[in-house]
């Protein structure tokens, strides 16, 4: 999802939102290997209870592990994203998404025509994220989600944009919609359409348990809604709004082919 997204603009909303410290506030060591991930806790603890996290939270940073799998994930980012939009495509599936998005349409149109009434936003344009990010919730993943956004927030390559995701999953174990041994993506994203964790405070809806697919979906038009879309507009006007999803050009022309070829079935 938008861990791949709209870096220092997208994050100071994240944080204006939450209400983080930044700069010289903020954890003062980084690591590039597990070697100092403990110590990293016992600061990061200092900071995550400045910014309102409790117990329950406080009790799950601390018992976090270094999550190598996500660094090894994470080193390989770019590659996923390269080439062009048709190899992208077929490397992940679109015909097939296009395929099954098209029955989930027909199969659920009560649900998507509330979610359109309600946000603007049309169908297929989630079913080709949700589609893209977790084959229609058959692989939310299996990585600890506080394990994996502590390790990005400690990793010295992006510790700028993790750490207020990683304060935002502290908080949604201290709410009780994480605990401390949620799975889910490899860079800490969350249910259907693979939410961070500090979108989950700003654009869930509901009981922003994104594992459920309504309140999932829901949630996705929220964001877009709130990234720009424009309800009744064709693809190409809507664009900013699903680059503020994912930032990668193969990604964004992907989903808008997709979502195009769902909603004109």
């Amino acid at each position: 999802m938008a861990f791949f997204a709209k870096g220092r603009i997208f994050m100071a909303a994240v944080v204006a939102a939450l209400g983080l410290a930044t700069g010289a506030q903020a954890a003062g060591s980084c690591g590039k290997n597990g070697a100092g991930f403990d110590a990293w806790k016992q600061e990061f603890a200092a900071e995550a209870r400045a910014n309102g996290v409790g117990q329950r939270g406080l009790s799950a940073l601390a018992g976090a592990t270094y999550a190598t799998r996500t660094i090894a994930a994470d080193r390989a980012i770019h590659k996923a994203f390269s080439g062009s939009v048709e190899a992208f495509m077929k490397r992940r599936g679109g015909a097939a998404i296009i395929s099954k998005g098209r029955a989930l349409k027909k199969s659920n149109a009560a649900m998507f025509d509330r979610i359109e009434q309600t946000y603007g936003v049309p169908p297929g344009v989630l079913l080709a994220i949700w589609g893209m990010e977790t084959g229609f919730g058959a692989s939310m993943g299996n990585q600890n989600t506080v394990s994996a956004i502590l390790t990005l927030a400690y990793d010295c390559r992006r510790p700028d944009y993790f750490t207020p995701h990683a304060i935002a999953a502290l908080k949604l174990v201290d709410r009780g919609a994480l605990s401390a041994s949620s799975v889910g993506a490899m860079h800490g994203e969350i249910g259907h359409t693979q939410f961070l964790p500090g979108n989950v405070l700003k654009y869930g809806v509901g009981s922003g348990n994104l594992r459920d697919r309504n309140t999932a979906l829901a949630s996705t038009a929220n964001f877009l809604k709130g990234h720009g879309w424009q309800a009744g507009a064709g693809y190409e006007a809507n664009m900013g709004a699903i680059a503020g999803w994912n930032s990668a050009s193969v990604y964004q022309q992907a989903i808008a082919r997709i979502a195009e070829a769902i909603d004109s079935n």
